[in-house]
């Protein structure tokens, strides 16, 4: 394993590791995602429209730096971990096309260029969100006769985490407690059931993306649980920083619609703890996220990620 560290900068900047990273899972979508004759050319522009529309790739580089961070010489098999990278992102960008349909946000911007529904039609949109889930687990599960026992068992627990993180105990679950709770008083609205939405809404996919570059890149159980704990905090943080981006963000730099929360009703940290408070939660639990990969001594770009969730500003 990696000693711990929270500097990497001896090998590569972290910038050039993002860029690395972004370049090789856009390569791998760009070879994974399915092309003519093998299904209609509208619903393959479709999905490549809103994958290869921008965005941060926050959670295949997550995936990728926990699978480096716990593999001796912090280096693991790009070819078993990408798999992983691409599904966590088909699942991402499946869950913000139907996020911005009208039946959701309404929303009409999206990494800065026009929604799926207002390009190819609410029917289109709804289906290449479909086709995006649907592949994401063709990609995971697919293999071949030659593959180890042990590959086949890493592959088999990563499908049913991640499965579990993107369904109703996950991330649809918490989207229905975000569309049932536009227009909730902050009085009824608690602070456990913000952070019990969040933590299924966004929290659980950023948590499965982390647990699963653990898993494929064979990490002991206490390393994986190690890193879902980091994850868990990291995830947090991202969304209360999400929250404040939406009140203080320039929409140029978010690439999608400044203030539509606030619009809409919704409970957010910064409406129920202010913009300071929300600032201080979320560097808190970078703190907490870093300092369970110092316990577990984990090293690599993980502390790197961490600090990065909670500079960023889109």
């Amino acid at each position: 394993m990696t000693p711990p560290s929270e500097s990497t900068a001896g090998v590569t900047t972290f910038a050039d590791y993002v860029r690395g990273r972004r370049a090789a899972v856009d390569e791998a979508l760009g070879r994974l995602l399915p092309s003519p004759p093998a299904c209609p050319p509208l619903i393959a522009e479709a999905m490549r429209y809103t994958v290869f529309a921008g965005g941060k790739r926050l959670r295949p580089l997550l995936t990728l730096a926990a699978a480096d961070s716990v593999t001796p010489g912090g280096m693991a098999n790009d070819g078993e971990v990408l798999p992983a990278a691409c599904a966590v992102e088909l699942i991402h960008t499946y869950s913000l096309v139907h996020d911005d349909l009208p039946a959701m946000d309404n929303d009409t911007l999206r990494r800065g260029q026009p929604t799926a529904h207002v390009v190819y039609g609410e029917a289109v949109a709804i289906l290449a969100g479909d086709a995006l889930l649907t592949e994401a687990f063709r990609v995971l599960a697919r293999g071949s006769e030659s593959d180890p026992a042990s590959l086949r068992a890493r592959r088999l627990r990563t499908l049913e985490y991640i499965a579990a993180a993107a369904g109703p105990e996950g991330m649809v679950g918490g989207q229905v407690m975000d569309v049932s709770s536009t227009g909730t008083t902050s009085a009824v609205f608690d602070t456990e059931r913000l952070r019990a939405t969040h933590e299924r809404k966004t929290g659980a996919l950023i948590r499965a993306a982390a647990v699963a570059g653990a898993l494929m890149g064979g990490s002991s159980h206490p390393v994986a649980d190690a890193v879902d704990r980091y994850a868990t905090h990291l995830g947090l943080a991202f969304q209360i920083v999400d929250d404040i981006l939406d009140i203080e963000g320039v929409q140029e730099d978010l690439g999608k619609t400044a203030g539509k929360d606030a619009d809409a009703g919704k409970p957010t940290y910064p409406a129920m703890f202010g913009l300071e408070e929300s600032r201080h939660l979320a560097a808190r639990s970078i703190a907490d996220a870093k300092a369970e990969l110092r316990t577990a001594g984990i090293g690599g770009r993980l502390f790197e990620i961490a600090d990065w969730v909670l500079s960023r500003t889109r």
